[in-house]
């Protein structure tokens, strides 16, 4: 076993990514305190060919040292857009076709593995304190929940998101 080089892992230029067909999913990002986790978000969004991320109400906006010290780039690469309050991106979303889906501990929330992603679809993740916003779950069509079996029942958002991103690929991209 060897690691492979940089040539080996084929990875696509800056222009070349900008080209590529993008995953028909938007991550949300609910009033997130953390840098460092907006710009782990990126980072996998980058990774997963997610079509934009949604950056509301206190969440940091590129460009900023702390996020591109965790995005190593893709704040560069993943398209986003800023909007004051989750409820304004949300009602954008809903203006261009999408279904929102919280990400959250709800009533009635399905479990991950049991969740159909569909084109066009958000995933609303909170802030790592409160989770979603009360005001934004009006908005959403349903919620799903990521399975935990350990004494925390909380994932760190970038985790949360970075999960929410493989299943999605996993259902559009991987196994159509």
């Amino acid at each position: 076993m060897r690691k492979l080089s940089m040539e080996e892992l084929n990875r696509l230029s800056k222009e070349d990514y900008q080209k590529v067909e993008k995953m028909p999913v938007i991550i949300v990002l609910d009033n997130i305190r953390s840098l460092s986790n907006v710009g782990s978000v990126f980072r996998s969004a980058d990774a997963f060919r997610v079509s934009e991320i949604f950056l509301c109400g206190i969440t940091a906006c590129p460009p900023h040292r702390e996020i591109h010290k965790t995005a190593l780039g893709a704040d560069e690469t993943v398209a986003w857009r800023y909007f004051s309050t989750t409820e304004e991106a949300c009602a954008e979303l809903q203006s261009m076709g999408y279904r929102i889906v919280a990400v959250e501990q709800v009533d009635g929330s399905v479990m991950l593995q049991h969740y159909r992603v569909q084109p066009h679809t958000a995933f609303i993740m909170g802030n790592e304190v409160e989770g979603v916003s009360q005001e934004a779950l009006p908005y959403c069509s349903s919620a799903v929940e990521i399975p935990q079996e350990g004494t925390k029942h909380s994932l760190n958002v970038s985790v949360c998101s970075g999960i929410i991103m493989w299943h999605s690929f996993l259902q559009l991209f991987l196994n159509g």
